[in-house]
């Protein structure tokens, strides 16, 4: 007699973190309720298969030993770890009970729900704006990762999409900008490399360090930190010169194409190359690849972006896509991400109907301002003495970490954490509450790097204790009188539908079976061929960088950020980044890891036995000549405070360069602070942002 073998089962999902490729997932479930194997599903056509390392073995994080399991209150000094576990009832109330007294003593803006992209679900992640607008809380303006590069790209192109991603396969040409997509967008590389294979096409990699990207190009040019509008610049002044600019194109399709010409006459390949750090040939030879191979596609990241030009920059590489005429042919053009086809209707999600527009919104980058007592970072309003914070860590991802721990640390400052493991911003919280992983509930999600809208359904049960974001933002709307609202009391299944009904989609069941909906425009919308984003169709030479068209700008009780009059009316490099001067010679970037993904997967034992130790990459001709050898402890410093760090001796990163991969917890490094002491919360001209990349430090060995 055969006995049957107990049964497993694939589960289909969506990786739920803050990438681009949002990738659909093909996950193993046990016969005993536990998840396996986590592989990329193979029939969606920009996942094809393949996902990156972190998330395959997704099931050491899940089934982490140190995962929060139980409601906890503090009970000695903040950041002591001495907790007491409590109920679920109990933790609520207290959280209401706070936010409570918060408004009553200082009003309604005392409160900040604070939140970000630890899950790129829309119901798990936005349902906290429903309470913030019911309540009237103060407002979140996200600025720690895309402003500048989302408003660079709008200001020309007038709207945020562009050529179909899978088009890359049909490419001649492709050319990677100021992203490490083989850590971060693993599926930029399958397509590109698919498009070697088949079409013998060539790779570009344009990066600030020899990057694993870099290492599988065909050219790679590695620019210094914040000089990619100066190369952009002089391609297009090759593309004039020698004839590939597309005249006949341009005279249709953009705004002053002879203003641009001769704006960039004195924009050469030697200009460039003084400024970048690159050779006058290796220039020279770009320009002619791009200039000669119509389908050569432009996939433009997020890291050269993350400068203080970084908006000029996104748009000066695109506009050399309109000089060429790209957008005119299959496999080419300029791509950064597509948020604007997805056209999902989330008013009733994020109660947007009864939001107040004169409550004031603060800046997520700012936080350690905001909670320092900064006038103009509060909007010259009442302190934040609450804080409700789900998805992201603060503690160890927000710019001037210094001012962040001190706000944190204050003894008036109420804090209730909900998380999966007990974060470094958890450690100083009052109230901790643990979370469920993706795998465990219901969400629906989008991906801005290619054009799927994709059901990441429950795949297994959460630990008895742990509860989802929703029910989270539920239960306080409950305790705090708002679960009236038109939003509230539903779960995450009606949410989808009615999201997805608002947004002239079929429903929950129908995406259920079809596991994602594929909203790519057809070829002459995505192209831009009837016009672009802008009332005349016309791409914009000429950005109008003050009031232009932007998915970024702050509201108008906050108005333009930074240092918009210096911005530049045509294609150009400006030096409104940090530049090195005798005092700090030296630039630093914080890129990512591979086995990171911002401060997630810092905790899994695998991720930190790949990636080591944190370490900041130094020249090897620079550490020469300050006697520092591989290995060596090294302080490095600024303005806002200086750390300690090893080195690693490479000639990965040009002289002056220093480079530091990863998003390592505070506590892993010598002196318990981590790399972002050293960068800054400035806004970042025209519509905020953080400038990770973008730091002028020093550098010694340690012990000198």
């Amino acid at each position: 007699m055969n006995i049957a073998s107990p049964i497993r089962k694939t589960g289909h999902t969506v990786c739920p973190h803050d990438c681009p490729s949002a990738c659909a997932l093909n996950v193993d479930v046990e016969p005993d309720g536990r998840i396996g194997r986590v592989r990329g599903a193979p029939d969606n056509t920009y996942t094809a298969g393949v996902i990156c390392a972190k998330v395959a073995r997704y099931a050491e994080r899940l089934y982490h030993p140190d995962r929060l399991m139980t409601p906890k209150r503090r009970k000695g000094a903040r950041g002591a770890g001495d907790w007491q576990e409590v109920s679920w009832e109990a933790a609520l109330d207290e959280i209401a009970d706070a936010f409570v007294k918060a408004e009553v003593a200082h009003g309604s803006e005392a409160i900040w729900p604070y939140f970000y992209a630890g899950t790129m679900g829309q119901v798990q992640r936005d349902s906290i704006e429903r309470l913030r607008h019911a309540k009237r809380y103060s407002g979140f303006m996200g600025t720690i990762c895309t402003n500048m590069a989302w408003t660079g790209y709008v200001m020309g192109t007038g709207a945020l999409r562009g050529p179909d991603p899978r088009e890359m396969a049909k490419s001649d040409c492709v050319v990677i900008w100021g992203t490490n997509a083989v850590a971060t967008q693993v599926n930029v590389m399958t397509h590109a490399t698919r498009a070697r294979k088949e079409r013998g096409a060539k790779i570009v990699v344009i990066d600030i360090y020899d990057n694993p990207t870099m290492k599988q190009a065909d050219l790679g040019l590695i620019v210094r930190p914040g000089t990619d509008a100066a190369l952009a610049c002089a391609l297009m002044h090759v593309a004039f010169r020698d004839g590939y600019a597309d005249r006949e194109y341009m005279a249709k399709y953009a705004d002053d194409p002879a203003g641009l010409e001769a704006h960039l006459a004195s924009r050469t390949p030697e200009w460039a190359a003084a400024i970048t750090g690159l050779s006058v040939e290796e220039i020279e030879t770009l320009a002619r690849l791009v200039g000669t191979t119509k389908k050569t596609f432009f996939r433009l990241g997020y890291g050269f972006a993350r400068q203080r030009n970084g908006s000029a920059a996104m748009h000066a590489a695109l506009s050399v896509a309109t000089v060429l005429g790209l957008w005119q042919y299959e496999g080419a053009g300029a791509f950064h991400n597509n948020g604007d086809i997805f056209r999902l209707n989330k008013s009733e999600l994020m109660g947007t109907g009864y939001m107040d527009p004169s409550i004031r919104m603060l800046d997520q980058s700012q936080i350690g301002r905001v909670l320092t007592g900064d006038a103009e970072a509060l909007r010259h309003g009442g302190p934040v003495t609450a804080l409700l914070i789900q998805n992201t860590n603060p503690m160890n991802v927000a710019p001037e970490q210094r001012l962040v721990k001190q706000g944190f640390l204050r003894d008036d400052l109420f804090v209730a954490v909900h998380e999966q493991f007990m974060t470094e911003t958890a450690e100083v919280a009052d109230i901790v509450l643990p979370a469920t992983m993706f795998v465990e509930h219901d969400d629906i999600y989008r991906a801005g790097g290619q054009s799927h809208v994709l059901l990441g359904p429950k795949l297994v049960e959460p630990p008895e204790t742990v509860r989802t974001n929703l029910f989270v933002i539920e239960e306080l709307a409950k305790r705090l009188g708002v679960s009236n609202y038109p939003g509230f009391c539903l779960s995450e299944e009606e949410h989808i539908d009615r999201l997805l009904k608002a947004s002239g989609q079929a429903g929950y069941e129908e995406l259920k079976a079809g596991r994602w909906i594929d909203c790519q425009p057809d070829f002459r919308e995505a192209h831009f061929l009837d016009g672009f984003g802008h009332p005349d169709g016309k791409f914009r030479f000429r950005p109008d960088w003050a009031t232009g068209k932007s998915p970024n700008k702050p509201p108008e009780n906050v108005g333009n950020l930074g240092p918009v009059a210096a911005l530049p009316a045509l294609p150009d490099h400006v030096d409104l980044i940090e530049v090195a001067d005798a005092e700090h010679p030296f630039r630093l970037a914080t890129s990512p890891a591979r086995n990171f993904l911002n401060s997630t997967f810092a905790e899994t034992k695998t991720s930190v036995e790949k990636e080591g130790r944190p370490e900041v990459m130094v020249n090897t001709g620079d550490a020469e000549r300050l006697s520092i050898a591989a290995g060596d402890v090294v302080r490095i410093g600024n303005g806002r405070g200086e750390i300690r760090i090893h080195a690693r001796v490479t000639d990965a990163v040009k002289p002056g360069v220093l480079v530091a991969e990863g998003l390592w917890p505070n506590k892993a490094h010598i002196d318990g602070e981590g790399i972002n002491v050293l960068t800054g919360a400035d806004c970042v001209a025209p519509h905020g942002g953080a400038a990770f990349h973008d730091n002028k430090v020093w550098l010694l060995k340690d012990g000198e």
